[in-house]
């Protein structure tokens, strides 16, 4: 029988990462968990590997991306020792890609490979010089052109699309996202047209592209959310589309804030700042409150608090100005202001904001409303307020039951989580068993 070869590369990055064995399971066990995908990987596990044995693929994809978020650099297969992955990680064009990627979102018997792939903190985010006016050259179509009104059908269906992810979740409206990107707008991509027009659609695209990462966003496929956000980039800068370029790298910052990644969420909310210096008073209010969220995060109290004022100013200015309807508003700044306190510790602060949120938000923000509801039942729940919390997550429950969301989801099962503990308690169980009754799984 042969003796395995010590894996030399992975010893080594264990060594730069300053880890022991059991530090690096546990990272790759918590990279598991992210993707809905848990592992209990331990030191004995670490210590096959470093000794010669080959990892399953599922996990060196997670060996990687633990490693990458520690040395916050991107970590190759090469240099853990690993096989380069099938296919040699060739990068499609931009409209191949998206029509590559929008196919697999299509096809229900792809979903749990989507769902597998991993949030990188190593993923190289270009900036804006880099994708300005890149996008590869399209082969014009032969029979179709496209005009003005081809790029309105695609913004109203946009429109259309986040109306639907707005009042009822992105679980379904997705799929739909994805097949008018394949079926419609990659062929509008690569259509005739004047430049002007092309552009346009580019802008378009880019768009629908950002809206369909953010319903991934929604449904926890943070990989997948990922891939379409860095087509939406690649689209903006082919249309010098500034201002979704900068929705997008914002965007990128909340899905990293809430997962927890506190220094590449900062990063990004710092790169939409810079990459925008002639914003609006409401982009402006919209970057500056995520980055004074990502700051509190990273613990930075003083620059987290300047932001926010930063923000609140911004929106002082907006509110003067023409009303925004479906943009940044004052329910969004309060969310913030609710997220910055929580992460600084002042919980009672954050119950207060998150409340003022709920009441000024749109009615037609159904999701959003039950997600932010959930959390606030969360924190009046951490101060102590157990029946001031059981009313919030009964109001939840209202609607709980018309919305299709991952991130609904999640909320509910903490619910469930949390107020197991409180069962004997009269309004706690009668809680749980209205949850039971729409569908939220509660443990006999």
């Amino acid at each position: 029988m042969a003796q395995k070869t010590p894996n030399e590369g992975l010893a080594r990055l264990l060594r730069e990462a300053n880890w022991s064995a059991t530090q690096l399971a546990n990272a790759v066990n918590r990279v598991g968990t992210e993707v809905g995908r848990p592992t209990k990987y331990d030191q004995s596990a670490v210590s096959h590997w470093t000794s010669g044995t080959m990892p399953r693929k599922e996990a060196r994809a997670a060996i990687l991306e633990a490693l990458s978020r520690r040395l916050f650099r991107p970590v190759t297969h090469a240099e853990t020792g690993f096989p380069a992955p099938e296919g040699g990680g060739s990068p499609l064009g931009t409209v191949e890609g998206l029509v590559n990627l929008g196919r697999q979102d299509m096809d229900p018997s792809r979903r749990s490979v989507l769902g597998a792939a991993l949030f990188s903190v190593a993923l190289t985010i270009p900036d804006w010089p880099d994708v300005v006016g890149r996008v590869e050259s399209f082969a014009a179509g032969k029979t179709i052109r496209i005009g003005y009104g081809d790029v309105d059908m695609v913004r109203q269906m946009t429109e259309r699309v986040s109306e639907l992810d707005d009042q009822f979740g992105g679980r379904h409206a997705r799929p739909m996202a994805a097949a008018f990107l394949v079926n419609t707008v990659a062929g509008y991509l690569k259509a005739q047209a004047p430049d002007a027009v092309r552009k346009e659609m580019m802008s378009a695209a880019s768009d629908l592209c950002y809206l369909t990462g953010y319903m991934a966003v929604d449904e926890g496929l943070h990989g997948l959310a990922q891939r379409y956000y860095l087509k939406a980039l690649e689209l903006a800068g082919a249309s010098e589309d500034h201002l979704t370029y900068c929705t997008t790298l914002r965007g990128m910052s909340v899905q990293a804030v809430d997962l927890g990644h506190a220094t590449h969420a900062m990063r990004l909310a710092d790169a939409a700042a810079a990459a925008s210096p002639q914003a609006g008073p409401r982009m402006r209010a919209f970057l500056a409150g995520q980055q004074a969220h990502a700051a509190a995060q990273l613990g930075n109290r003083d620059d987290s608090l300047r932001y926010m004022k930063e923000a609140e100013k911004a929106m002082e200015v907006a509110e003067s100005q023409a009303k925004a309807f479906g943009s940044y508003d004052p329910s969004s700044l309060m969310y913030h202001l609710a997220q910055v306190q929580h992460e600084l510790g002042d919980n009672a602060g954050a119950v207060n904001a998150m409340q003022e949120s709920n009441k000024l938000r749109h009615s037609v923000y159904r999701r959003a409303k039950v997600r932010h509801l959930g959390l606030t039942a969360e924190r009046q729940l951490e101060i102590g307020h157990l029946e001031a919390a059981c009313e919030t997550w009964d109001a939840a429950l209202d609607e709980y039951h018309l919305v299709q969301s991952g991130r609904c989801d999640e909320r509910m099962r903490e619910m469930v989580t949390l107020l197991s503990r409180y069962s004997s308690n009269k309004q706690a169980s009668a809680v749980l068993e209205r949850a039971r009754a729409v569908g939220v799984p509660v443990a006999a």
